[in-house]
């Protein structure tokens, strides 16, 4: 006696026929496509004798591609087409290039969830649901990704002469790499520009040893030799470092990140004084118009000399690089006062690069936050005021 049939069995082949159904229209378009292709090619439509024509078909063959469903075996119509010169070449599918094994689908789902901080391992199981028992092999998966270090490659070195910025923001962070056969905490230097529409374009990433003056310096040189053009400011904090990296391009405006500052001050006061301290400094970055903040600054500095000169030497050190975003249009103020908009970034890549817990190469740590941002895993919204950027250049000359 048969046993009897279930819901759960019921279920089981309900999706087993939705799967079946789905790879067959699956595989039915790609060859469907594939065979208007050659026709395009071709000139002319199977059996037509049009004067159009400007070749022939020549059978077809089979070749397993793994698609979103699952592995197909597709059939691929081959051809003969007619060059100028009256010789004959094989026709080339740019839907299925020779020798792809993949559908683009596929491989983006790849390269997402590696981007999200998948492994090989991590990767197979994502994609299990999509292709079944047919999943990728390791290998697989490490060709897709390793195009990734083509064009790492390619954008690192890249002509910049038709990159142009208004506004420069320079910071580090540090990633855990592996260097000198040892797991070690490295910084990682990062450029961010605001282009005249507000929109944010990552720059360049170098990874240092150091983040020296030195460091600093060669990083935005070599920026600067590609042709990156002067830009009219930069943001940065006060790293020691950084204050090299202005030298590229002398008497350029700098803007002193105002957050940076007030912990430095924070650092220098006695903790039963930050609440006045704080009132203090705001009166200076959330003045009205430059004069006035210049007047609080002077302020600042009479009233903390004698009440804590440590206070008021770190407010000096700085100087007037803190009040240098009054200059620019008032809804700029905002973007232009701090480093947040590439801090926000650097936080956004060490969160997406916990889980690889060291990079095995200086090489795939960088490649890999160039991809976060690449293929949109982060996105980056245009600066607060972004409609007044391009009034940036017209203020610096008035101001001149």
């Amino acid at each position: 006696m048969a046993k009897p049939t279930t819901v759960a069995t019921e279920v089981a082949r309900f999706r087993q026929s939705i799967d079946e159904m789905l790879r067959s229209r699956v595989r039915d378009a790609i060859e469907v496509v594939l065979d208007e292709e050659l026709t395009e090619a071709l000139g002319s439509s199977r059996y037509n004798r049009a004067e159009t024509r400007v070749g022939y078909r020549n059978g077809q063959i089979e070749r397993s591609i793994t698609t979103e469903v699952g592995l197909q075996r597709v059939r691929i119509p081959r051809g003969r087409v007619r060059k100028a010169d009256g010789t004959t070449e094989e026709f080339r599918s740019e839907v299925l290039p020779r020798y792809a094994r993949r559908t683009r689908r596929v491989d983006e789902a790849v390269l997402g969830v590696y981007l999200a901080g998948g492994n090989s391992r991590r990767i197979r199981k994502a994609i299990a649901p999509l292709l079944g028992e047919a999943n990728l092999s390791k290998s697989a998966i490490s060709r897709v990704v390793g195009r990734l270090k083509a064009l790492f490659a390619e954008w690192n070195g890249r002509d910049l002469s038709d990159e142009s910025y208004r506004i420069l923001f320079l910071d580090g962070f540090h990633l855990k790499v592996r260097l000198a056969r040892r797991v070690i905490s490295v910084p990682v230097l990062a450029a961010l520009g605001v282009e005249k529409d507000g929109s944010k374009r990552l720059v360049g990433l170098q990874l240092v040893a150091r983040e020296s003056g030195a460091s600093w310096f060669g990083f935005v040189g070599d920026l600067a030799k590609r042709g990156l053009a002067r830009p009219a400011v930069l943001v940065t904090d006060g790293h020691a470092g950084l204050k090299k990296a202005r030298d590229v391009w002398d008497g350029i405006d700098v803007q002193r990140c105002t957050q940076h500052k007030l912990r430095n001050l924070l650092d220098a006061c006695p903790k039963h004084a930050h609440s006045e301290l704080k009132r203090d400094y705001h009166t200076i970055i959330g003045a009205k118009s430059h004069q006035e903040g210049l007047t609080a600054y002077d302020r600042f500095l009479a009233k903390w000399k004698s009440l804590c000169p440590a206070v008021a030497s770190s407010l000096e050190e700085a100087g007037l690089e803190l009040l240098t975003f009054y200059r620019f249009p008032k809804p700029l103020w905002k973007a232009l006062r701090t480093t947040n908009s590439l801090e926000n970034l650097n936080r956004e890549f060490r969160r997406r690069t916990k889980t690889q817990g060291s990079f095995g190469t200086e090489e795939a740590a960088l490649t890999l936050l160039y991809a976060l941002v690449a293929f949109g895993q982060i996105t980056l919204r245009r600066i607060t005021g972004h409609r007044r950027v391009v009034e940036i250049d017209h203020a610096i000359e008035n101001v001149a």
